[in-house]
């Protein structure tokens, strides 16, 4: 796998102004990358389900083969001929089917490459697509779309395309700022947004922000005994969850969940099907 830090620094090189700083693309790349032979580091495993709310199995989380294959998507999206700037991208959606079980044993191949490309009302929005494979199956997919803002800046809103119905919140959770720098520890994903203050006011937080896939991964924890071996979970992203805070999780009377903050306003709405 890449290396992720040497990724980040490309991403902030890329953003410093001159030649080669920038967009430079007007489509998705045409390339697909590629590597093969991942096994699942257990204890990597298990740090990881600890810091996501996990039991400790050796049954992967839908959401751990996401980090394992993490820096090609990131290398894909690093490259010169990605159509979004890494820095200050918004993770606005995440689709994960996870086609069987893939347990500890399993070694996983991965590919990764871009589509659908679209406009959108506050910039431009672009799929990267994830693909574990086990002996040339398919065994997981992840979809992830990420707004590239052009024009206004400000991180103080999500992509919001409605509104879910506020569930009566059955678990409440204090999120520690230390999620920030414990889930970019476990997941590789260290964008400054999540773990430094100043980072986070470069971007308009103004604080840290919890990464939106541990969000994801910290609701899919709490429905571990309701999930069958095959299954496809999606989440839309809606208000960033700062960090400190106190988050109310519940389920939605279509079969969803939603993740509120004290107010009522929605963090997160997801569907199991």
């Amino acid at each position: 796998m890449p290396a992720a830090g040497a990724l980040y620094r490309r991403a902030l090189l890329g953003a410093l102004p001159g030649p080669g700083g920038g967009r430079r693309s007007g489509g998705v790349p045409a390339v697909e990358l590629a590597v093969g032979g991942i096994a699942v580091d257990r204890t990597h495993l298990a740090d990881y389900d600890r810091v996501c709310g996990f039991r400790l199995t050796d049954r992967l989380p839908a959401t751990f083969p996401h980090v394992m294959g993490f820096p090609l998507a990131l290398r894909l999206m690093t490259a010169p001929e990605f159509p979004i700037p890494l820095t200050g991208v918004v993770h606005v959606g995440n689709r994960i089917t996870v086609h069987r079980p893939v347990t500890a044993d399993d070694t996983l191949d991965f590919s990764a490459y871009a589509e659908n490309l679209r406009p959108h009302d506050r910039g431009r929005q672009v799929d990267v697509v994830l693909v574990g494979s086990v002996g040339g199956e398919e065994v997981w997919r992840g979809v992830s779309t990420y707004l590239g803002r052009e024009g206004k800046r400000g991180g103080g809103r999500r992509d919001q395309p409605g509104r879910p119905t506020t569930p009566a919140g059955s678990a409440r959770w204090r999120v520690d700022p230390r999620v920030g720098t414990d889930y970019a520890r476990v997941s590789g994903d260290h964008n400054p947004i999540h773990t430094s203050r100043l980072g986070a006011r470069l971007f308009g937080f103004p604080r840290p922000i919890a990464h939106g896939m541990w969000s994801k991964a910290r609701c899919l924890a709490a429905l571990e005994n309701r999930l069958p071996d095959a299954y496809t979970v999606e989440v839309a992203f809606k208000l960033p969850v700062p960090l400190p805070s106190t988050v109310s999780f519940g389920l939605l009377p279509d079969g969803g969940f939603a993740l509120h903050d004290s107010r009522g306003r929605p963090h997160l709405a997801g569907i199991v099907g």
